[in-house]
């Protein structure tokens, strides 16, 4: 790893990192192994938590969950957008890169140019969390310490400072609670012109 200097990130969250990777370098091998596979297996889960949330109101007559349902990835995706985009603007190197010394349950540490704040597993996290929220409350109980969980995680494995993922999750809950029914709106509409539109009665050209 290339020795960088740690500027512009709170002194804070430098001292949490350290205290935090030590303590994961310190537990058994069986738990980095769950760790490193659950930081990646935990936004699936939440995915599949959001896609169950989406059938229920699908399935339903309510035309606005129904549009609901079809925002939610919207935001996600713009919830994940926005995050690259501070990611580039920000440039803030791995904390992985900076000490040369450290040990990291992660089994390897991003290359340079994949940068750090924010957390794109904890904005993506974030996000489906509070879309689930929005589509069904119990599933939603479900998909928000979960999300939390897949944010730390990116911290316990060493890739991200704990900033990170909190600006990540913030991101993606406000982006998934605010984006999804504005998205749904529109859509809402459209559905209602289809219903309108099916329910006309069918007219024919006067015989001759």
């Amino acid at each position: 790893m290339t020795n960088t200097d740690m500027t512009d990130v709170p002194d804070i969250s430098v001292d949490w990192y350290h205290d935090i990777v030590d303590f994961a370098d310190a537990t058994p091998q069986p738990v980095h192994w769950f760790a490193t596979h659950f930081t990646e297996g935990g936004i699936l889960l939440l995915g599949l938590l959001l896609v169950l949330a989406a059938a229920t109101r699908l399935l339903g007559r309510d035309i606005r969950g129904r549009a609901l349902a079809l925002a939610a990835p919207v935001s996600v995706l713009l919830a994940y957008g926005g995050s690259e985009g501070l990611k580039d603007v920000i440039a803030e190197d791995r904390p992985c890169r900076s000490p040369a010394d450290l040990v990291i349950v992660a089994a390897h540490c991003p290359p340079a140019g994949d940068w750090s704040f924010p957390s794109n597993h904890a904005t993506i996290a974030g996000a489906l969390a509070a879309a689930t929220l929005l589509l069904h409350r119990r599933i939603g109980l479900v998909a928000a310490p979960l999300a939390l969980l897949a944010a730390l995680s990116r911290t316990f494995i060493g890739v991200h400072y704990p900033h990170d993922v909190a600006a990540g999750l913030l991101l993606g809950a406000l982006v998934g609670t605010l984006v999804t029914p504005l998205a749904a709106r529109p859509l809402a509409e459209a559905l209602r012109w289809r219903v309108r539109r099916a329910a006309r009665p069918l007219t024919h050209p006067a015989r001759r």
